[in-house]
């Protein structure tokens, strides 16, 4: 029956993503799970790619900022949002995904067999390349970075997996987790708030899970930002900063 399945919220993150965020909540709308809600937080866009959505896409919920607070604080207010309408799970998800219509059940059905499973998220593959995006990652203590990796091949068949870190990119996340970990830190305006979730979270017992059934094609845009580099540097030494022990 489709009320025992849990109800997650979806929180898609759009700035100036008018040119792929009606592909997104597309691929969010045609999702084969009977228990979801959309919620659409923009940060402040200039390219009516709001607007856009709000008229093709009436049905999902939409929260407005007046200025663009980043992936955390963004990602923070559509999560609190989720919450308070009774999400049991919250998939935080990127404007330039496209989500596999089966990606949601596989995801949740992992995310409830698995004892203390927290963070999960899908197969996430680049469609140009069709090569893996992220299948798996680490934190590297020792040359602070934090690693896509490559999952062993037995675990490409496997219906999941544990990583040591898990991408932001589309993240399922266990209401359980939030009430006890906590939300994206906000000092982390754009990367490594996943990582700062993933460590904080495996610190307090939970689990994060990579699911290779569930897939999610991923063209990143952020590869065209020029300040890419600057806040992968000042997101680094900060997320390093706050956990590395030494």
């Amino acid at each position: 029956m489709t009320d025992s399945l849990p109800l997650v919220g979806i929180v898609v993150l759009n700035w100036n993503g008018k040119d792929c965020l009606s592909q997104c909540l597309s691929s969010l709308q045609n999702l084969h799970y009977e228990r979801f809600f959309i919620v659409v937080v923009d940060n402040a866009s200039t390219d009516d790619s709001l607007l856009m959505a709000e008229q093709q896409f009436p049905q999902c919920i939409f929260i407005s900022h007046t200025e663009n607070k980043g992936f955390a604080a963004g990602m923070n207010s559509g999560i609190r949002e989720a919450l308070s309408k009774g999400a049991e799970w919250v998939w935080i998800f990127n404007n330039d995904a496209v989500a596999d219509e089966k990606a949601l059940a596989h995801l949740v059905q992992a995310g409830r067999e698995v004892s203390r499973a927290g963070l999960v998220s899908p197969w996430i593959v680049d469609p140009g390349s069709q090569k893996l995006w992220f299948g798996q990652g680490r934190i590297d203590w020792l040359r602070m970075r934090v690693i896509h990796t490559t999952p062993k091949k037995k675990a490409r068949t496997a219906p999941f997996y544990e990583s040591q870190f898990v991408t932001g990119c589309a993240l399922l996340i266990k209401r359980a987790l939030i009430e006890e970990v906590g939300y994206l830190d906000e000092r982390f305006f754009l990367y490594y708030e996943d990582a700062d979730l993933s460590h904080r979270a495996r610190q307090a017992g939970f689990r994060a899970l990579v699911v290779p059934p569930a897939r999610v094609m991923h063209r990143e845009q952020s590869q065209e930002n020029p300040e890419k580099l600057y806040f992968l540097v000042y997101s680094g030494l900060l997320f390093f900063q706050k956990q590395a022990t030494w």
